[in-house]
Parts: structure tokens; sequence; C-alpha cells
């Protein structure tokens, strides 16, 4: 596959104001005969010397723009992706989610028929981002990062047809993101991999729940934790939903280190009670490698929450450098193979 497949000036800003600044992770499923992708679009208003903007929506879904000079004593501005302005964070984009379909799964094109998806209300005021989509009996649950100043937690809005959605609903408050529901039920209930974090105690871990109707979830359960040295040393969450195979069901997920290096790994999950980890990999499947992995927005990055299962082959669609839409293809068997054992 040639990549990237997808490059910022690819993709119509939403408003005549804003430039696309970057294209990342997008969320990937099949419908009418082609694969889409429903890709996270950061947008802000073009720059000027001495300033910087944070892009904010209001509760009627309308974009303001706070405007700060440089110089200014309040302002935190160490990462270039979160800032910190008298004391509250602010994002230095904001995010909505876009869907291109192929009928080759390399060349995307929009269409009006299939409007963008955008933040609503006061939960979702910083955006919506990295969205996961899974198809169960016919309905396509689309989980999402709620972005706003209460926090990040995950979003919830469902559709059967791509042209009318269910009215947003957070299922998992802040701070939790990364959330992916597999991809059928299990004795009745839905299962969902997350991820919540706490600055002061634990880490940022992939957890396990369930669910009778999506909405309300409970018994949540640890099941992947960092590795201290390893390349998934500071931080890991969940990619896609989890692929079912004869061995188990597989997840990929993302792992970082303390230098914000991110690589994908996998993991294997017991069929009937997927809080059993069978096996986990040892080294990365995948590293970033590539100049538009190594660089960019945010270098050094390769992030997935969307593939394609055919047969053997699992197409792999990633964000790289939290610029770029990539896309990569492996072998299920080869991945299962280097998923290790942990009894």
């Amino acid at each position: 596959m040639s990549n990237p497949i997808l490059l910022p000036k690819d993709i119509t800003p939403s408003n005549s104001s804003l430039q696309v600044i970057c294209l990342l992770n997008p969320g990937v499923f099949r419908f009418k005969g082609k694969t889409w992708l429903l890709v996270r679009v950061a947008e802000n208003k073009a720059q000027k010397e001495g300033f910087v903007f944070f892009p904010v929506m209001n509760e009627l879904g309308k974009l303001e723009i706070i405007e700060v000079a440089i110089n200014d004593p309040d302002l935190v501005s160490t990462d270039a992706r979160v800032m910190n302005y008298r004391g509250l964070d602010y994002l230095t984009t904001v995010s909505h989610l876009r869907l291109l379909s192929s009928d080759d799964g390399v060349h995307f094109s929009e269409s009006d028929r299939f409007p963008g998806l955008f933040g609503m209300g006061e939960l979702e005021r910083f955006g919506i981002e990295d969205c996961r989509v899974t198809e169960i009996e016919g309905v396509y649950y689309l989980t999402y990062t709620a972005v706003s100043a209460s926090g990040v937690g995950v979003g919830l809005r469902t559709t059967t047809d791509w042209e009318n959605f269910s009215l947003p609903t957070m299922i998992l408050p802040p701070h939790n993101k990364d959330c992916a529901l597999f991809e059928r039920k299990i004795d009745g209930k839905f299962f969902a991999l997350h991820r919540p974090s706490s600055k002061e105690i634990g880490g940022n871990f992939i957890w396990l729940c369930d669910s009778v109707d999506a909405n309300r979830w409970g018994n949540h359960k640890c099941i992947i934790k960092t590795r201290e040295g390893m390349w998934d040393s500071a931080r890991v969450g969940a990619g896609a939903s989890p692929i079912w195979t004869e061995k188990g069901w597989l997840a990929i997920y993302h792992g970082a280190d303390e230098r914000h290096r991110y690589c994908l790994g996998a993991f294997l999950l017991d069929h009937q009670n997927p809080s059993i980890v069978l096996g986990r990999s040892i080294d990365p499947i995948m590293v970033p490698s590539e100049p538009y992995e190594l660089s960019g927005f945010f270098g050094q990055v390769v992030f997935t929450n969307g593939h394609v299962v055919e047969g053997d082959k699992l197409t792999i669609y990633y964000g790289a450098a939290d610029e770029f839409v990539c896309g990569a293809e492996f072998s299920i068997a080869e991945i299962l193979a280097v998923t290790v054992s942990v009894r």
C-alpha cells in the first residue's frame, strides 16, 4: 500500500476561516460493499505571529476562538497538542469526524450524502476524537473520545444507515478513552475494552467491562498493564474491535514509552471469558520507521483504532505522526504466532 493514503490537504476545512492541521486515527467499517474511514480531522484558525488560538465549541455547536499572546505569563506552552492558560487546559486544535469511502481500500473520497460528525453539547465542547466503529446485529456503534473542560470521557452514538444518528451519550465518564466494543455479544452481553487513567495513582492500563444495553457498563476489570523497561512502559490503549479467531479474541493495541514513541502490539483473550488474557506480544508488531511516521505534528507515532479483516489478511488503518492517515497489511496467523502465552 502506498502511504500516506490521506494528507491534511486532501480534506476541505469545515469552515472557510479554518485550516486542517492534521488527520488522525480513523475508525473503519464496511458498508454497502465499500470500505469506509471515519477520520478525525483536527482544525484551527490560521496562526499569526506572536499568538496562539484555542478553538472551542459553544453549547450551540458553533466554533469560538480564544486568542492568547505567546508571551502572556499565564500561558504554559510546553506541548504542541495541549496548552494551559490561566489554570485551564486547552487543545490547540478542535476535532470532528469525517466519512470517506473507497472501492479498493486505498483511494478514498467524501460524499455530500454522508456528512461529518461534530461535538454536541457541553461534554463535547473541545471536540470529538478517535472513533472506533463496531457493527453488531445491524447496528453500528460509534465509541469516541469526547473532550471538554470537564475532562475526557467516552461518547456513544449509533446508526444503521450513516445518515441518521442517535443523540450522543457519555457512557464512561472522565478520565477515560480508547473504548472498543467486541464485534459480537458473549452470552447476550456487550463487552468493551477501555482505558481509564489517573494522574495520582495507578496508570494508563486497558480494562474490560460489559453491558446488557451498551449504555450502562459494569464489571470493570483491569486486564493489560504497562511493562517497565519495554516499548509499552508508559501507557497502553485498545485499538479497534477485538477479532474473533479460533484461538481467542485477538486485540491490537498501542503502547508508548517514556519518550512518547507509539508502537502497536497484540494480545489474546479467552472466547467465553475475555477477562482471561491468554497471550501477549513481547515485541511490537509495528514501530514508527517511515519518514511520515517519524516526523509530523507529533512524531514517532503509529496509532490505530480501525481495521478490516478478510480471511487471514488484516488491513490496519492508522494515524502516522498525528498528521497523516496510512494503511498496512498483516497476517493474522503471523500475529497470533508472536502472541506469547502468559500462563
